[in-house]
């Protein structure tokens, strides 16, 4: 009964002839014939392969389990005709952070597969990214069976029906395919979830493990394709009037610019120029604006910048456009003290309104701008703003200094090392610097190298660096360079990563070689967790189980898989430059570990300057919430 079968049947003949027409075709040209014959008939995982195809999915991720064999069978045949592409992985929190990765850098949509149980908790878990970045990816996990003839090994053992689909929803949304012929409907929702043109997010599909063999009938017809909503502004002038009263009545405006302002960042130059106006990022924007742009006061939040906290602190009126004010960009939401309005634009009508005393315009952001400045016409305020700009630059100025003498520190004696390291801002500018010297693209993911790491880089166009601050994600960097797996012409990536981030998932480097990763592991090890550290002694004054005594060398862990190029990052930049140089040289991927120092000398960080509601904080942050005007 359960013997494998052996030779290829009718139907795996019909549907190998089918993917290998679909490999260099579009879905309705390559299945003309069946499409004028009327629905075609095939199996659920087949359908939904076809489908996903429709919109343009070809890329999968997965690991397979009992739960998803049926449609690993016909990614086995359509991979096989190279209809599509297969990253099999060792992680099902890496491949989600593979996958997030593949659709954020290079601007396709991947699907995720897994198992039924703990591999679909795994990869929704690592879904978080996704969702808090604004990403479209298609999950799909196995599920239980529809007849309910007992428990299946891995679900949750519940006398309830869709739990997995339940919790699915309740991260974003999902549909599960209890009835085969409600394929086109799922499709649908999934397309206008994963391609949403301003809040796009992971689409869970739930598969039964007993309706992926089931047979079924598709209209090619009518699958749905990938969604695409014209870009849309307010249309009447009345719309705009508060707005321009704002812009011409205000001396002091700053604006905020979000991580939607990624994709509008020639428009959003254009607008503060115009209007005379400096540009605070958030840590997930840095490029919108280039580095040494004038008006650009670098990023500003909890964390922040001397000259972004500047801007912030001293607005009398504020521009928030593609921001959803989480709290590392609006320091908890007492960054603003001084200002009194805000002018928001945003797509997304939840954001809209996040602040009060607030004129939104919703929509496009660029078409939005570009209207706006057609009503505001050569009277932008501009001129009001000049002394205002002017100390804002002063700020900049100061910024810039600070952080020369930061990142230029000499290394420093180091109780761990017990030997001069360089300290964690030097180190990171250092590779930073690399990186924009050969065009890599820099991947950060959580504690104190993400947070050093978005004060430091100097950016010039977006797409340079992915901070993944949405989620802050340990693990993310280093996985998200397996996003690149069979990519033509993939960018360099390097993975900026601490110690502690890189052992939540190592995976990179057995699949990083299985799958001819080209790029860069910069492991930053001060043998602690110092963003959690520092925030302990900033707030109660003494550290707590946030460091270890275990001994790891990362060099040798690295060079024990064949493929894997490790090298020693020394302690000087001197001889960071050469390990770089060498790690860069290598036609795979790379390591490099670097010891940073991790004591409390205030020169080794880039400090802190805004505010931020945790811990013992909380009562001044929310007294002073109480006073905001916006």
């Amino acid at each position: 009964m359960l013997e494998k079968t052996t030779g290829p049947s009718q139907a795996e003949t019909q549907m190998a002839d089918r993917a290998r027409r679909l490999a260099g075709q579009p879905v309705l040209q390559a299945l003309a014939k069946e499409a004028e014959r009327g629905p075609l008939s095939t199996t659920l995982s087949e359908a939904l392969v076809i489908g996903l195809m429709q919109q343009g999915v070809r890329h999968y991720f997965a690991i397979f389990g009992h739960g998803s064999t049926d449609l690993g069978e016909v990614l086995r045949i359509y991979s096989e005709e190279g209809a599509v592409t297969v990253v099999n992985c060792r992680n099902e929190v890496e491949m989600a952070h593979a996958a997030t990765a593949y659709a954020w850098v290079h601007g396709k949509t991947p699907a995720v597969v897994t198992s039924i149980g703990p591999g679909g908790l795994q990869a929704m878990a690592g879904s978080l990214a996704a969702s808090s970045n604004g990403v479209g990816v298609y999950h799909i996990y196995g599920d239980e069976t529809t007849r309910g003839e007992g428990y299946n090994m891995q679900q949750v053992p519940k006398p309830e029906q869709g739990v997995f689909g339940k919790m699915a929803a309740a991260m974003g949304q999902a549909y599960t395919l209890h009835t085969p012929g409600a394929l086109r409907e799922c499709l649908r929702r999934g397309t206008a979830c994963v391609h949403h043109p301003f809040r796009a997010g992971p689409f869970y599909i739930l598969l039964p493990i007993n309706t992926q063999p089931q047979e079924t009938e598709i209209n090619l017809q009518t699958l749905p394709t990938r969604a695409q909503v014209p870009a849309t502004a307010p249309s009447r002038s009345s719309d705009y009037a508060a707005a321009l009263t704002l812009l011409r009545s205000h001396k002091r405006i700053t604006i905020k610019a979000g991580g939607g302002t990624r994709a509008h960042h020639t428009a959003l130059r254009k607008f503060a120029a115009a209007v005379g106006a400096p540009v605070v990022l958030s840590p997930g924007s840095t490029g919108v604006l280039d580095d040494s742009d004038p008006l650009n006061m670098h990023v500003g939040g909890s964390k922040g910048s001397i000259s972004g906290n500047y801007a912030m602190q001293n607005a009398d009126a504020v521009i928030v456009i593609g921001s959803r004010a989480v709290c590392q960009a609006d320091c908890s939401g007492i960054g603003y003290p001084n200002a009194g309005a805000v002018l928001n634009i945003n797509g997304d009508l939840d954001d809209l309104g996040h602040y009060a005393n607030t004129v939104g315009l919703p929509g496009d952001i660029t078409a939005v701008i570009d209207r706006l400045l057609a009503e505001l016409g050569d009277d932008t305020g501009a001129g009001q703003r000049a002394d205002w700009l002017k100390a804002c630059l002063a700020a900049k100025s100061e910024w810039t200094n600070f952080k020369a003498q930061r990142i230029n520190a000499a290394p420093m004696d180091d109780d761990v090392w017990q030997t001069p390291v360089l300290t964690q801002p030097a180190a990171i500018h250092a590779v930073a610097s690399f990186a924009n010297r050969v065009g890599a693209v820099k991947f950060f993911d959580a504690g104190d190298v993400q947070a050093n790491g978005f004060q430091i880089v100097e950016d010039s166009k977006p797409g340079q660096t992915f901070t993944e601050t949405g989620a802050s994600y340990m693990g993310f960097s280093a996985s998200a360079l397996l996003g690149s797996a069979f990519v033509r012409d993939a960018p360099y990536g390097i993975a900026f990563t601490g110690d502690g981030s890189f052992m939540m998932n190592p995976q990179i480097l057995i699949d990083g070689v299985e799958h001819g990763v080209r790029g860069m592991i910069a492991l930053f090890d001060n043998r602690r967790m110092a963003a959690i550290t520092g925030l302990q002694y900033a707030q109660y004054g003494r550290e707590f189980k946030t460091n270890d005594s275990v001994a790891v060398d990362y060099v040798m862990m690295a060079r024990s898989v064949s493929g894997v190029a490790a090298f020693h990052g020394g302690t000087s930049k001197a001889e960071l430059e050469a390990a770089l140089t060498a790690a860069h040289a290598h036609d795979g991927l790379s390591l490099i570990h670097i010891p940073v120092y991790g004591g409390r000398d205030e020169t080794a960080g880039m400090g802190a300057y805004g505010s931020w509601n945790v811990g013992n904080w909380v009562d001044d942050v929310q007294s002073a919430y109480l006073e905001m005007k916006v």
